[in-house]
């Protein structure tokens, strides 16, 4: 789960639990909109989690190798 897909999940919860008075027969909106923040935040934990620990992996690994100069031809 990437970060806007957590932070669109924490949205659409928080607006299902602290916007809407509608009455759903068999659904209850607040306990939804709880569930929603809830699985949005966890997604979001684990994406800067991934970002921060597993992607900088890849980083520091540079490798420079020396190559040989080149002959000038105008040089004497």
């Amino acid at each position: 789960m990437s970060i806007g897909a957590s932070l669109l999940l924490i949205a659409a919860g928080a607006i299902l639990r602290y916007a809407v008075n509608a009455d759903v027969q068999d659904i209850e909106l607040d306990t939804v909109g709880l569930i929603l923040m809830i699985v949005g935040i966890v997604g979001l934990v684990f994406s800067l989690l991934w970002m921060l620990v597993y992607a900088d992996r890849g980083r520091g690994h540079t490798v420079v190798r020396e190559r040989p100069r080149e002959r000038d031809p105008y040089d004497r």
